[in-house]
């Protein structure tokens, strides 16, 4: 399923019946148009995102469509322009489908970016599938001009450093990859430098010593193979971690509106909650691979107890008060949606039947 997709066989083999019923006189139903779709995004093919999501979900269009739907994968950004480029490039049709960071576009999405808060992320899974339900009932509008196929977020983020962070103090003075305005901003109100770069350039970044630490999942670990470069890391305790990311996986409206009514339930049906679920379950299964890696490593995994955590939410407090001033200011009822997203992501992380 690389870039391109070859599918000459199967062409040939058509050709070739088409022939040979015209050649015997008789009359070939006519079929829709096979339609092929450009999927463009910023990490390799092996990232769990793409292996576990985008692949999954290509090929499970393919079979529900009899294959008259394909799907080129443009990985790495193949297709030009920077990560931050990616909804644009959806939206005014110079590619099919995205899958994209929303904080690369700091302020565009400021509903859906409640998801960002500190200590809101549970797992991937039961928070992706919280976030799908928060944007069709709160954030529709901020997808104006394409098509939600589904958003999502990342397991718990932490912190991935040189020098080990094992107190709220020791974030002092250090220079800090953030992903997104908020993550940014939370470490600056921890203590620490924020720099903010997409996640492609966090390698290069800790080797050449432009930043001490990166605030990543685990599972974006062995892409990156961060935990090669630096052997400390520092997560928390409780059933919340410090921090997510929001994805979204969208399609060029005019490139869904152009489908026959058939081909448009296909794509109908892959959208929602259950694929925002499964991108994040893919997420949750490559964290514990790549934390294993990490200890395997030999690297020095460290796990804030209970009264450090509580004074880390209690600094990172801040940061939500902050964000509410900034929502009130654009008219946006802050408090009511980060009311609502807790209630969804601790709705979505119980056990079933508790």
């Amino acid at each position: 399923m690389l870039v391109p997709r070859i599918w000459g066989r199967f062409m040939f083999a058509r050709i070739f019946i088409m022939a040979a019923l015209v050649g015997a006189g008789l009359s070939a139903p006519v079929h829709a148009q096979d339609v092929t779709l450009r999927l463009h995004q910023f990490l390799p093919m092996t990232d769990s995102v793409p292996r576990e999501g985008l692949i999954p979900w290509a090929e499970a269009i393919e079979a529900q469509s009899g294959g008259r739907i394909k799907v080129e994968f443009y990985p790495s950004m193949l297709l030009g322009g920077a990560p931050a480029n990616l909804f644009d490039q959806a939206r005014d049709g110079v590619v099919d489908l995205v899958w994209t960071v929303l904080g690369y576009t700091p302020g565009r999405f400021p509903k859906s970016e409640v998801f960002e808060m500190p200590f809101l992320v549970t797992d991937g899974e039961s928070t992706s599938r919280a976030f799908q339900r928060f944007v069709e009932e709160n954030a529709m509008d901020e997808f104006a001009g394409v098509k939600l196929i589904a958003v999502h977020t990342h397991g718990p983020g932490l912190f991935h450093s040189r020098r080990p962070i094992e107190t709220l103090e020791d974030l002092r003075g250090m220079k800090i990859r953030g992903g997104s305005r908020v993550i940014s901003a939370m470490l600056a109100d921890l203590g620490a430098e924020p720099i903010g770069m997409p996640v492609p350039q966090v390698p290069e970044s800790l080797t050449r010593g432009t930043i001490d630490a990166t605030t990543i999942p685990w599972q974006v670990t062995l892409a990156l193979r961060t935990s090669e470069i630096v052997s400390n890391h520092t997560q928390f305790s409780g059933d919340h971690g410090l921090y997510t990311q929001t994805f979204a996986f969208v399609m060029n409206q005019a490139a869904y509106d152009r489908l026959p009514a058939d081909l448009k339930h296909v794509i109908d049906a892959n959208a929602g909650i259950e694929w925002a679920g499964r991108f994040g379950a893919a997420n949750d299964a490559d964290d514990l691979v790549a934390r294993d890696a990490a200890m395997a490593q030999g690297n020095a995994i460290v796990t804030l107890d209970a009264d450090e955590t509580a004074r880390w939410r209690a600094a990172a407090q801040v940061t939500i008060d902050h964000w509410f001033a900034e929502a009130r200011a654009m008219g946006v009822d802050g408090e009511a949606l980060y009311a609502r997203a807790t209630q969804l992501v601790a709705e979505e992380s119980q056990e079933p039947g508790a």
